[in-house]
């Protein structure tokens, strides 16, 4: 196995999301399976590798960069062309190309899709968040009816739906950072989630969204989205309920008719499974290891399968129309 080298701008709070997390417990993950360890590019920081550091040391043929941050993927992907890099696809819709010699993991099936779309010639994995075990349900009193994280909600959650709530029941809105999310999720009954605005701003996807699947994980019910990779585990009516259908009023009187259910919506610890660690590290070594085969491949072989640039799709484009123009001429 190659030593893996995880590439994010900084891990301090400057930094803080939920891209970061998801991208440390990846690294934790792997460090069950080979050397791994995290290299930060724009920050320097204290007992942590720096990326301007790491390109001067010898050796690195052996190694894979793991990159992952968004917008900065492509300057990263043309700094390290020499050497092996991996992509490790959160959120999709950036815009970017990536050559077919660049290994994709994606942490959704939404996104995978994406990438088998846009680039289909070249290796793609699917390996998902992990939810950690601190977010399981403690069966314990809830004293809050309703949780609200201000970031990433729509305008019509905060400014329309939570203001409707507030005189009827114990709604509790969060903004910024939370210490200790699984304590807020066992406190709570319910939790909503509406970030299709957000992303849609962005003109970018939801990569993943942990926090549905963390609330639920501890007990919490969820009314949400279901945009982008929210669509891979959430399943209205079954397991969650949809946010934002007709009207406020409509929205409130299922809220609360929820909070009163005797048969609370969620996913059972069997669902919860496939994104547990133990679930996890297994598939995460099927990955590492074809992903190492191939770069030995790659080291001694030229690529004999095109990739699918803009240039060859027009040209595949006019080949398709001329044969279809023949055809049709010889239909007369």
């Amino acid at each position: 196995m190659r030593h893996l080298y995880f590439l994010v701008p900084g891990t301090g709070k400057r930094y803080a999301c939920g891209g970061l997390f998801a991208e440390l417990k990846t690294l934790k993950l792997a460090q069950q399976v080979c050397l791994a360890e995290v290299v930060t590019y724009d920050q320097r920081e204290p007992n942590t590798l720096f990326l301007d550091d790491l390109l001067q040391q010898p050796g690195l043929d052996n190694s894979i960069f793991v990159v992952s941050w968004g917008f900065h993927v492509p300057r990263l992907v043309r700094r390290l062309r020499p050497y092996p890099v991996v992509y490790h696809a959160h959120s999709s819709g950036y815009g970017f190309k990536l050559p077919g010699d660049i290994p994709i993991i994606t942490v959704s099936r939404n996104s995978m899709g994406y990438w088998g779309q846009q680039r289909p010639y070249g290796l793609i994995f699917h390996l998902p968040n992990e939810i950690s075990p601190d977010f399981t349900n403690r069966q314990q009193p809830r004293d809050i009816d309703v949780l609200v994280q201000a970031r990433k909600s729509s305008s019509y959650l905060l400014q329309q739906l939570v203001p409707a709530l507030a005189t009827r029941c114990n709604l509790v809105r969060i903004e910024g950072f939370v210490d200790n999310l699984p304590d807020l999720f066992n406190r709570s009954r319910l939790y909503l989630y509406d970030s299709a605005e957000y992303w849609a701003l962005s003109q970018a996807s939801e990569g993943f969204g942990l926090p549905p699947m963390e609330a639920m994980a501890c007990g919490c019910q969820v009314f949400s989205s279901v945009n982008g990779a929210l669509a891979d585990y959430l399943d209205p009516g079954v397991n969650c309920y949809k946010i934002g259908v007709y009207s406020t009023a409509y929205d409130c009187d299922r809220i609360l008719a929820a909070l009163q259910t005797s048969t609370p919506l969620g996913m059972t610890a069997a669902d919860l499974a496939p994104y547990r660690a133990e679930a996890l590290i297994p598939r995460l070594q099927v990955i590492l290891s074809e992903i190492n085969h191939f770069f030995d491949h790659r080291a001694k072989h030229q690529a004999t399968i095109a990739d699918l640039t803009n240039p060859r799709l027009a040209r595949l484009w006019v080949r398709h129309t001329a044969a279809k123009m023949g055809r049709k001429l010889k239909g007369r």
